[in-house]
């Protein structure tokens, strides 16, 4: 009897330890957020109503390397800072400058993407140059970003806010502002859509660096992501969504 007692229990040891192993191989879930009207980064598609673009393909190459579930969020621009400063979600990919001031609130991984600022106009604008030239004007940018605070900054400029970039490329169409700044990808991607409509004016006047932002205790899912960053590099997918998101038409 004993020792069916003993059988018994090592079987029921050597299954629960076999159990063990493979909820320990279960991919970790994360939260990570992202501001879907940035295009062509992060947007919903029309036809299939899910995330897509650069950054969503960037985030699931980099969990496919280091075995992690990603479960996107889709939160308007301020909520999401606010949300990654309180740790509301483990990560964001929203192309994100690197900022000091944003850097305070939560960390970065290594930059994976360089961009800057850069004007629109509408096509048949003869008096905007560039950003020299918008004294007296009224430009758009999305609330919070660099472009916003950037246009802020320029005497005599007013500064029109918006919660979605969309939006303020349509009222430039619509001739209700002067011009929009923004990240250079996002308004030659707005232009591409609209050549009859809109134009980019002067030199992109900005260095500007993406990065994964994350909270910031959870060091170690910034350790893998960097380690996740630095595969997909290695392997040219940056390259690749480049071709296909900023080059491309995105298909």
């Amino acid at each position: 009897m004993k020792r069916h007692f003993v059988l018994m229990f090592t079987v029921i040891a050597i299954l629960s330890l076999a159990l063990s192993a493979c909820a320990g191989s279960q991919p970790e879930t994360i939260q990570v957020a992202m501001d879907a009207t940035w295009p062509p980064f992060e947007y919903v598609d029309e036809s299939s109503k899910e995330l897509v673009g650069f950054d969503v393909d960037l985030m699931k190459a980099i969990a496919e390397k280091e075995g992690l579930d990603v479960e996107f969020v889709n939160v308007s621009w301020d909520p999401l800072l606010a949300g990654m400063a309180q740790c509301q979600y483990d990560a964001s990919i929203s192309a994100m400058t690197i900022t000091e001031e944003r850097k305070e609130q939560f960390n970065f991984t290594e930059p994976y993407f360089a961009a800057g600022q850069i004007v629109t106009v509408a096509f048949d604008n003869a008096d905007i140059t560039g950003k020299d030239t918008l004294v007296g004007k009224t430009v758009g940018a999305q609330l919070g970003t660099t472009g916003a605070i950037l246009v802020e900054d320029l005497e005599e400029v007013t500064l029109k806010n918006y919660d979605d970039i969309g939006l303020a490329f349509q009222d430039l169409m619509n001739g209700q502002i002067d011009a929009v700044v923004a990240d250079n990808p996002l308004a030659l991607g707005y232009i591409g859509q609209n050549p009859d409509q809109l134009k980019a004016v002067g030199e992109v006047f900005t260095d500007e660096y993406y990065g994964i932002a994350v909270c910031k205790t959870e060091t170690e899912l910034l350790e893998k992501l960097n380690s996740g960053l630095e595969k997909v590099k290695a392997d040219g997918v940056i390259d690749e969504l480049t071709e296909k998101w900023i080059k491309g038409s995105g298909e």
